[in-house]
């Protein structure tokens, strides 16, 4: 493969472009920007909504798409002319979940409609995690207070449980809704619409961009990165990625503490 012909280059966040403090490290983000002054497009594609990665957006000066929600929202904070790929779970299926989940022990649900939060119970550690963005929070029943189709769902549960939640859901819903686990510590379930990932959004992006799947680069460290490494034409397991990832995956790097992305990018480009 030419090095010299555009690329796309995908980044995943937490684990991946971020270290373990939440920051992008200078000498990945100085390789970065080589890579784009070289010609190379970058984009972000995260389980995050748009506000809790807007600040990285902004740090790394993008002016691509961004995929977020692994794929049930994707837009183009600098053009809106590119159009808005919102793609939510169907309201009355997320109610049928919440009801559902009132079988089994669970800690919350949160519902998100892109910059909404909905939470069951009032929770200040997690109103902190969500807070990012500023979003508007709702706390209350659920099912009683969200009257849209949720981009997302998360359910918190205790880890001895999540096992059954997640067997309900594979039993009654599996044909409406994916779904996914957290990394540690939290032991959370992530739904949204069935067929959704990041894939499916950065092929949005890569064709409005005229980049071949040949010419993806894609970074990743967790089960929802898992269908953008097997799409793009080279998917790279950080060295800190789960097993399953590091498996399917054609090249592995450097840890997110180790600047993985920025080495193996000034290897592929010679920057």
């Amino acid at each position: 493969m030419n090095s010299n012909e555009k690329h796309l280059i995908v980044l995943d966040l937490d684990g991946t472009l971020l270290t373990d403090e939440k920051k992008i490290s200078s000498k990945t983000l100085h390789t970065l920007t080589q890579a784009r002054k070289q010609g190379h497009e970058v984009m972000i594609a995260t389980g995050r909504p748009y506000r809790a990665s807007e600040i990285y957006y902004k740090q790394l000066q993008l002016r691509t798409p961004i995929v977020n929600f692994n794929g049930a929202f994707v837009h183009h904070p600098t053009d809106e002319n590119w159009g808005t790929y919102h793609t939510p779970m169907d309201l009355q299926v997320s109610k049928q979940i919440i009801e559902a989940c009132h079988d089994f022990p669970f800690r919350n649900i949160i519902a998100e409609v892109k910059d909404d939060v909905y939470l069951h119970y009032h929770d200040e550690k997690l109103i902190d995690v969500f807070m990012m963005g500023n979003p508007s929070i709702s706390t209350g029943d659920i099912r009683e207070v969200l009257s849209e189709h949720p981009t997302s769902m998360l359910i918190h549960a205790e880890e001895d449980d999540v096992k059954d939640i997640r067997a309900h859901l594979d039993e009654v819903h599996a044909e409406v809704i994916d779904h996914r686990r957290w990394a540690a510590p939290w032991h959370v379930i992530e739904i949204v619409k069935s067929g959704l990932n990041k894939a499916v959004g950065i092929e949005k992006v890569a064709s409005s961009l005229q980049i071949p799947q040949e010419r993806i680069i894609a970074f990743g460290d967790e089960d929802n990165d898992f269908e953008m490494l097997q799409y793009a034409g080279t998917g790279v397991a950080m060295g800190n990625a789960i097993d399953k990832v590091k498996e399917i995956a054609n090249e592995i790097t450097l840890t997110n503490e180790e600047d993985g992305i920025g080495r193996y990018l000034q290897n592929r480009f010679n920057l």
